[in-house]
């Protein structure tokens, strides 16, 4: 298969975030592999933020012994960090001509055998999710269109990461909208069984419900349901527990 085609289905596969059950992990593997395989680099990974500022390695799930040691410290200082904070990229670098602040990636980067390091962040204009670490093993740094590439592999990323959140937070309102609609039922329900019941008005029958499950702090909706079922209101939970008392003792 053609370099061009690997390429193009790499976008597409970047794309294809609009499933309920997105595997995050799966997701993040995919592009470091694809990375792997189309850039002149020895590993790759992504890294994911958690809510606030700190990050989590997503991919690559099964490293080797010393990618791992790296990545232990990649969350916390180092090209992946930077690339995300700043949400630019941290170009890939000599590990002997690294920032200060790196000082302890760069020892174990150049340990582990790497003589490059550099990141790209995955980011939608401000918003920035994470970063792309690419990792070299040769006496050259990775060429300026791969890391194009690289830039571009990240950006179509987050726009299915955030896409996919989208429709997970979607589907979650509209769960909550659709319990919300059916709760709702079924108090109107209860309000009019106990208004027929008691011959009270509507707003009458629905103050007795409320003050009735505000008293034995019951939810509403279980108050309205227990109505439509039987036609009253439940037994306070303090008179079940003692009838239920006495047919044990009889």
């Amino acid at each position: 298969m053609s370099r061009e085609r690997k390429i193009a289905e790499t976008f597409v596969e970047l794309a294809d975030t609009l499933v309920a059950d997105l595997d995050i992990t799966d997701f993040s593997q995919q592009l470091a592999n694809r990375c792997c395989d189309l850039f002149a680099i020895a590993d790759a990974a992504v890294m994911l933020a958690h809510p606030g500022p700190q990050l989590y390695c997503a991919a690559p799930s099964d490293p080797s012994p010393a990618l791992e040691k790296l990545l232990h410290l990649a969350p916390s200082e180092g090209p992946a960090l930077d690339a995300y904070r700043t949400a630019t990229p941290a170009l890939p670098g000599d590990p002997a001509h690294t920032p200060d602040t790196w000082r302890g990636f760069t020892a174990q980067a150049r340990e582990s055998g790497y003589t490059y390091a550099g990141a790209v962040p995955l980011r939608l204009g401000e918003e920035s999710i994470g970063s792309l670490l690419l990792l070299c093993t040769s006496d050259r740094p990775l060429p300026t269109d791969d890391l194009a590439l690289a830039e571009a592999f990240a950006d179509a990323a987050t726009i299915g990461l955030l896409h996919a959140r989208t429709l997970k937070h979607a589907q979650t309102v509209n769960e909550q909208l659709h319990t919300a609609l059916r709760s709702r039922v079924v108090i109107e329900q209860g309000k009019g069984f106990l208004a027929a019941r008691r011959e009270l008005s509507l707003d009458d029958a629905f103050a007795v419900m409320r003050g009735f499950a505000r008293r034995h702090r019951l939810p509403l909706t279980a108050v309205a349901r227990h109505i439509v079922e039987t036609g009253d209101l439940p037994r306070p939970p303090s008179a079940a527990a003692h009838q239920s008392a006495q047919g044990a003792s009889e």
